[in-house]
């Protein structure tokens, strides 16, 4: 996969961390020593980062060995990344190219499981991710085989109970407004109850958001949905993991909405240097 961190975003985490340099390193390592380091998976993972942290090295003068892509599915004690250089470089940067692949892994990986679990239904990754971590948070989401559901708010529609209480026109002429104002988009009305999903389903809604439907409400629209000839498309949202999952694609979703991959634990990466 592409890097997605520009060179100076990536300077920037190296400068977060070493603004001065590595200090411990500096007064214990002679700047004539050369090393490698190599990066190899703790325990089963899909990887991720692996570009961006192979440029953190780079940028610092180290030579990239050998690179394991993004979207990668790992075994335990798998190979990810191999770089040589000067050992106080190496040692400079490795915890935070560490850091990076180890907390995207641990989204991707968890994006990994729900796809897994949807068995063929699309599981869409929301626009939720940790503030400031947006750029990385969609390739992890992406490297898990998710895709995403929205990237913000500037770029697609989804119509909330909040924006519904600041006007007053039906449903029908509200989403005719829609396609008026929009027509390359298609809109989504996120709705809390069977009344008001079949509500905006007759009023032509393509696209249902269910939020917080048990997967026996999910059954009954979808069974009131089809009776009535409608061809709504059911995305479903709220409290949704790979323990359940399969729950709700057996109730008739279309597809899944998800925040869950964000709060995954990172993926463990074991660290080996080699004086060379």
């Amino acid at each position: 996969m592409d890097r997605v961190l520009s060179d100076e975003s990536i300077l920037q985490l190296l400068h977060d961390d070493a603004p001065w340099g590595d200090l411990t390193t500096s007064l214990l390592i002679p700047a004539t020593v050369s090393a490698r380091v190599e990066f190899r998976a703790r325990f089963p993972m899909t990887l991720c980062a692996t570009e961006e942290a192979a440029r953190m090295f780079e940028l610092k003068g180290a030579s990239l060995v050998f690179l394991q892509p993004s979207g990668s599915q790992l075994a335990p004690g798998d190979p990810i990344l191999s770089v040589s250089g000067r050992a106080q470089t190496l040692l400079t940067v490795w915890k935070s190219a560490q850091v990076i692949v180890e907390w995207a892994s641990g989204i991707a990986s968890a994006a990994r499981a729900m796809v897994d679990g949807a068995q063929g239904i699309p599981v869409a990754c929301t626009r939720k991710q940790v503030p400031g971590t947006k750029a990385l948070s969609i390739k992890a989401v992406h490297a898990g085989g998710a895709v995403m559901h929205r990237c913000g708010v500037s770029e697609s529609i989804l119509v909330f109970a909040e924006h519904r209480q600041f006007f007053h026109t039906c449903s029908g002429k509200t989403l005719f407004q829609l396609k008026q104002r929009a027509p390359e988009h298609r809109a989504i009305v996120e709705v809390h109850d069977i009344e008001d999903a079949m509500h905006w389903a007759q009023s032509g809604a393509e696209i249902l958001q269910l939020d917080k439907f048990s997967p026996s409400d999910i059954r009954l629209c979808k069974t009131h949905i089809e009776k009535a000839g409608l061809a709504t498309r059911l995305g479903i949202a709220g409290g949704i993991n790979p323990g359940n999952i399969h729950e709700f694609v057996a109730a008739g979703a279309d597809f899944i909405v998800t925040s869950w991959p964000y709060y995954a634990s990172p993926k463990d990466v074991q660290v080996n240097f080699i004086a060379q």
